[in-house]
């Protein structure tokens, strides 16, 4: 029985110039999450990143804290994450203009939770397939290439091997999603409750792919609660 350990990115640098680069409280996340594998993982056959820099940094300070090679990890377009900026401005037009968007934000509350208000209804769009030709990729398009990256990962791998995949949210919830059987419409319940740095384990054999676990993330629980974060 093979295992694939799919990570979710580090925190990643919200309302900043380049949301993309790993916070200080993401790159902590993943060095602690490196700490965590040491004994759970004494042998890693393969390490996988989506193209993205928060991938990459979050595998790289997860790694080193693992004491694993860094220069082992090879880049999977496949594991990308949608492009959340398409799909809120298919939502909302006038969020083209990136400063619009930020000064309606920033005149709320609570900015935070606005945008994640938003962003749950532009999703809900994008998911339901009514406007597929908006969009560069589609949520059903989106999926597959997940799966597809999943299933070569799989082939490449053979028996008994295990893998450490460092990805993002969503190519998590496409691939559990189609693990559980989970209808398209309650898919993102998942996505919501990921965990910066959380992990979740896929099995695999002659017979198929299975979750094993999601969400993982008890390695962040007591002493290191304060780096318990979703987005």
């Amino acid at each position: 029985m093979g295992a694939l350990y799919l990570v979710r990115h580090g925190q990643a640098s919200f309302g900043a110039a380049d949301y993309d680069k790993l916070s200080d409280v993401g790159v902590e996340q993943a060095r602690v999450l490196g700490e965590a594998l040491r004994s759970r993982l004494p042998t890693v056959d393969v390490v996988v990143t989506g193209t993205m820099l928060r991938h990459r940094e979050t595998a790289d300070a997860c790694l080193q804290a693992l004491g694993h090679p860094v220069e082992t990890r090879r880049q999977v377009a496949g594991f990308n994450e949608f492009d959340h900026v398409e799909v809120v401005e298919r939502h909302t037009p006038r969020f083209a203009d990136p400063d619009v968007m930020r000064e309606e934000l920033a005149a709320m509350k609570d900015p935070r939770r606005a945008f994640q208000e938003l962003f749950t209804q532009a999703v809900a769009r994008w998911v339901a397939g009514g406007h597929d030709g908006e969009y560069r990729e589609s949520w059903s398009a989106f999926k597959a290439r997940c799966l597809d990256a999943l299933a070569a990962l799989v082939a490449s791998l053979g028996p008994s091997r295990t893998a450490l995949v460092f990805t993002s949210g969503g190519p998590i919830t496409a691939i559990a999603q189609e693990l559980l059987g989970i209808p398209d419409a309650h898919a993102f319940r998942m996505n919501w409750t990921l965990a910066n740095c959380g992990i979740t384990k896929v099995i695999y054999s002659e017979r198929g792919r299975y979750l094993s676990t999601l969400n993982e993330h008890g390695h962040f629980e007591g002493a290191h609660r304060s780096l318990i974060t979703y987005r």
